[in-house]
């Protein structure tokens, strides 16, 4: 019962953790219909060079996100199967999963996103 509670419970996490990249992925909309509208117009040389970067961390940004949504989507709906099912095999599946590496993946996401995100709101200020 235990193992059955591991996976309902990974499952779960991916099941957040996606949906908080969906949240960030309406954020950089915002944020680039905040460049089009008020930054775009702007000629300063400065002012140029950071809006280019933060359109460039934001494709870069978009790209991460489509990827480990998909993994995690993946990995989520295999969770899903193996907790529908009762087979001893699965905790040796489940092990080699490799869940931990994406849960990293995660994090370095995470941080990267929180100092764009930061970045940005510090200069639009």
């Amino acid at each position: 019962m235990l193992f059955a509670r591991s996976i309902q419970k990974l499952h779960l996490q991916y099941r957040l953790l996606i949906s908080e990249m969906n949240s960030d992925i309406n954020m950089l909309r915002i944020f680039e219909d905040h460049i089009k509208e008020n930054l775009s117009k702007k000629s300063e040389p400065v002012i140029i060079n950071k809006v280019d970067y933060f359109k460039n961390s934001f494709i870069d940004l978009r790209k991460e996100i489509d990827d480990l949504r998909n993994v995690m989507h993946q990995k989520k709906m295999k969770l899903f199967a193996l907790s529908k099912e009762k087979e001893v095999l699965h905790r040796k599946i489940f092990k080699s999963d490799n869940h931990d590496k994406v849960l990293k993946q995660f994090k370095v996401y995470r941080k990267k996103f929180d100092r764009i995100k930061k970045e940005f709101l510090a200069f639009v200020v």
